[in-house]
């Protein structure tokens, strides 16, 4: 099979230019475009330098249609407003599209699952190995334990990001919420502040750190009685989120139309 060429969509963010870099260390990818919102300074500049490797001649661009004529995909960890725009091209073009972007609502949602009717969209709240296997193992203690134990979901990340929980936060949460088998929308708890009251049996809390440049730490606490059990993550290095997403997209080209997740790209999905 040909080299995969990928437009990679914010392009001059930090996980845009991790992406670069990472699409040049892996064999059978090709960058094909480099992608950023009107107004950005980045637009027009050398999307390798860009990335601190030599230049490659591909400047960030941001019109996204015309690249899309000899690209086989798109990497997207942007933000949702220009997300939903990117897989409706998608949907037109037949790109596969690799979704990393957080912070999108039940609307956005719905509007990736009616494109991922004619392409093949992947999406996950995080694309690292270890955070998907402590979401399997998150949803497997909750099974094993009863509601005596409390879940609380921790998260911290840098201080420049904009959403919060993080969306590896829900991930675990929905994880969680799934063993226990309710819904997470109705039993969670965040945000916590002044005369709350005593914690609501069989909820999930979350809480959210940010500062520094930390680039993603997670914990998920089962608090009973007399013990405490905690699963935890930590990310030293945003290029495992960009193996992943590479990886995905590897997995996904050449899929039927659907809405993937990265438990199908690695073969956990029950």
């Amino acid at each position: 099979m040909s080299e995969m060429r990928l437009i990679v969509a914010g392009a001059g963010g930090r996980m845009g230019r991790t992406l670069i870099k990472a699409i040049t260390e892996t064999p059978g990818l090709v960058l094909a475009g480099a992608t950023e919102g009107e107004g950005s300074p980045c637009l027009g500049q050398d999307s390798g330098v860009l990335a601190g490797l030599p230049p490659n001649r591909i400047n960030v661009v941001s019109e996204v249609r015309p690249l899309t004529l000899a690209a086989d995909g798109i990497i997207d960890f942007t933000v949702p407003a220009a997300t939903v725009k990117l897989a409706t091209l998608a949907a037109e073009t037949h790109l596969v599209h690799i979704i990393g972007t957080t912070g999108m609502s039940q609307a956005d949602d719905a509007i990736v699952a009616e494109a991922a009717k004619k392409t093949a969209i992947m999406k996950s709240g995080n694309m690292s190995l270890g955070v998907n296997l402590l979401a399997v193992m998150t949803r497997k203690v909750a099974q094993a334990l009863g509601d005596e134990f409390d879940i609380e979901i921790v998260e911290m990340h840098h201080n420049k990001k904009i959403d919060a929980p993080s969306g590896t936060a829900l991930l675990l949460g929905e994880a969680a919420a799934a063993g226990r088998e309710i819904d997470l929308k109705t039993h969670s708890e965040r945000g916590r502040d002044g005369h709350t009251g005593a914690r609501k049996p069989g909820a999930i809390g979350f809480a959210s750190l940010r500062g520094g440049n930390v680039a993603g730490e997670h914990s998920v606490i089962f608090a009973g009685a007399d013990e405490r059990i905690e699963l935890s993550h930590k990310a030293t290095d945003r290029m495992i989120f960009a193996r992943g997403a590479l990886k995905a997209a590897l997995w996904t080209r050449g899929k039927s139309p659907g809405l993937y997740g990265m438990l199908d790209v690695l073969g956990l999905k029950d």
